[in-house]
């Protein structure tokens, strides 16, 4: 997408439609990178993950590295790699930890929607330098609801509606109230 194409976007402001479209599910905090043919950045990537794994286990959040760590390029990923999920109920905790202990790893952030695609394109962030995915092995859309441990009971499997439109809206006002006396918040538009 070119900077040009970028200032078309029209963000979407309505409430509901901002709800429904929420990914509520999990992330992929996927796609740690590391250069398979440097042993430092691989024995890195393992220790992070090792890292992880035990911080999991000690309840500081939910995440959880797959199994398999690729020594080579698999799929979209350049490079070798491993994926972390992250439920929605975890990510702004592992997101902080992984930005704080990632050293020089290379991280890819996306979201599991159907949207397999435009997850890795259009929807993603990076914590440090980006590498240059092959698209063309992802599906544009997938059939299926990415479920992954439903047992966890998180995300898509999850029971817990959050607040109702009415107790957003109610929070939001007390929030613009709050912040009317503050001069360097901007403020919401009134229309």
């Amino acid at each position: 997408m070119s900077l040009n194409e970028s200032t078309l976007i029209v963000p979407e402001t309505d409430l509901r439609k901002v709800v429904d479209s929420e990914i509520n599910y999990l992330y992929d905090l996927e796609d740690i990178y590391f250069l398979q043919n440097d042993p430092k950045a691989k024995q890195a990537a393992l220790t992070l993950r090792d890292a992880v794994l035990r911080l999991r286990r000690d309840g500081a959040f939910v995440a959880v590295p797959l199994w398999r760590v690729n020594e080579d390029p698999v799929g979209p990923h350049p490079v070798g790699s491993y994926e972390i999920w992250c439920p929605l109920e975890s990510f702004a905790s592992v997101y902080s930890y992984l930005a704080l202990n990632r050293g020089n790893l290379s991280i890819l952030i996306h979201p599991l929607t159907r949207d397999e695609r435009a997850d890795h394109e259009v929807r993603n962030a990076w914590m440090g330098p980006s590498f240059p995915l092959n698209l063309d092995t992802l599906p544009v859309r997938s059939d299926d609801v990415p479920l992954q441990y439903p047992s966890l009971r998180l995300g898509y499997s999850s029971t817990f509606q959050g607040p109702s439109l009415e107790e957003r809206k109610q929070a939001g006002a007390a929030i613009e109230r709050a912040l009317s006396k503050e001069k360097e918040a901007a403020k919401a538009p009134m229309d």
